[in-house]
């Protein structure tokens, strides 16, 4: 088994749950947390995992910023959640219902640009893939029933995370290596929202057979830091079922935050 300090140090970033007189636990406190599926998925790998709590706000003492945990820390994850503000991305609000959270936009987008500063790799899942396009100069449909003709139903209250379907993976991709063979897998899916225009920087990786949404994203620029990400949520693949296994995808990321770890060492310049 590894040590401690050998270990990879994978930064996940936080939910929030705004402040909430309502709310008897914690009323009229805002809450940063993670969801354990995801925390548990890195660290199958061995790998450290630490949520990064916003470092302003009301409350906000001390002097830590978002450079500090992105120079600690050896690569980051977005995690999945809340909607995206359309605001972040130039447009206003179709619904009420849509309006998103801004609050931890900013904060998301403040973390991806301090990793980016650095170099440091970055993996995104679901808003993830989401806020990473927006981050970088595309935009969103609000909602996909009420934007995209005839498209499939992405996001079932009910089923949840057993709403399936089926992927293509564009053959040549990257995302198509790690899967020799393989051209069309089944995810769960979870969404409303989606990618309406990819950023520049970015190729698409996957796309939905029903209504060709981008269902996987990945830096276009070998040789830039690596970025990538998918709309589905791998943690939430279950072994032994017919879903895609999401572990080639994990090894990739986690291979390139162990390769700019390395670079990086003071070892590797000697």
């Amino acid at each position: 088994m590894s040590t401690v300090h050998s270990r990879l140090k994978i930064g996940l970033s936080a939910c929030f749950s705004h402040a909430d007189h309502a709310r008897s636990l914690f009323t009229g406190k805002t809450l940063q947390y993670v969801e354990q599926s995801i925390a548990h998925w890195l660290m199958s790998t061995g790998a450290m995992v630490v949520m990064v709590p916003c470092p302003t706000g009301s409350t906000q003492r001390g002097d830590v910023t978002y450079e500090h945990y992105a120079q600690w820390l050896d690569g980051l994850v977005m995690h999945g959640g809340a909607d995206v503000w359309p605001g972040s991305y130039g447009e206003e609000p179709l619904h009420e219902n849509w309006a998103g959270d801004r609050i931890r936009d900013e904060y998301d987008k403040a973390l991806v640009a301090a990793f980016e500063a650095v170099g440091k790799p970055i993996f995104g899942v679901c808003r993830g893939l989401q806020l990473l396009n927006v981050a970088f100069g595309g935009t969103l449909y609000q909602d996909i029933n009420t934007q995209v003709p005839d498209s499939f139903v992405h996001r079932d209250a009910v089923t949840y995370d057993l709403n399936y379907h089926s992927v293509n993976i564009l053959q040549g991709s990257r995302l198509s290596r790690l899967y020799p063979g393989v051209e069309r897998v089944r995810v769960n899916s979870i969404h409303h929202q989606a990618i309406k225009r990819l950023a520049d920087t970015f190729e698409a990786e996957a796309f939905s057979v029903s209504d060709g949404i981008i269902e996987a994203i990945r830096r276009k620029d070998p040789s830039g830091s690596y970025v990538a990400a998918v709309q589905w949520h791998p943690e939430f693949h279950q072994p032994g079922s017919d879903t895609i296994d999401d572990a080639a995808m994990l090894r990739d990321f986690l291979d390139a935050v162990a390769a700019r770890r390395m670079a990086n060492s003071p070892f590797a310049k000697s």
